[in-house]
């Protein structure tokens, strides 16, 4: 269906997919902080950038907390492209040091690990407080 609409054609590898996202999921959960100092950072970036936008100040502040709210929500969203990057790069360096069939099975064992890391860092915060 989308070929369709296009008028050129290209092709998406399945496994190449799989294995990125698996890549950024193990990444995402292991780097959890810097995550968050992510979507602070854009979160900071689009607020001054919404706000370079009005010249009256009452206009602004009439619409400041859906604004506000709608750029957390892309911030969130946008916060993920680095971890998709890094993803990757760390899927093609698996492809390239042990094959094509590892990509995914490595990716798996991150995400597993990734997520074990962080349910004890967040334990140990929490028992910390």
């Amino acid at each position: 269906m989308l070929t369709e609409m296009l008028p050129f054609q290209f092709d998406l590898d399945p496994i190449a997919i799989a294995g990125v996202s698996l890549w950024s999921l193990a990444l995402y959960l292991g780097f959890s902080p810097v995550g968050e100092w992510v979507i602070e950072q854009l979160n900071r970036w689009f607020n001054f950038a919404e706000r370079s936008l009005y010249v009256n100040k009452s206009e602004f502040e009439k619409t400041r907390n859906a604004r506000e709210s709608q750029n957390a929500f892309y911030a969130s969203l946008f916060s993920i492209l680095p971890f998709l990057a890094v993803g990757a790069l760390c899927n093609w360096g698996v492809e390239v040091g042990l094959g094509r069939s590892w990509s995914i099975s490595m990716g798996i064992l991150a995400c597993m690990g990734c997520g074990v890391y962080e349910l004890g860092r967040r334990d140990g915060k929490s028992s910390g407080e």
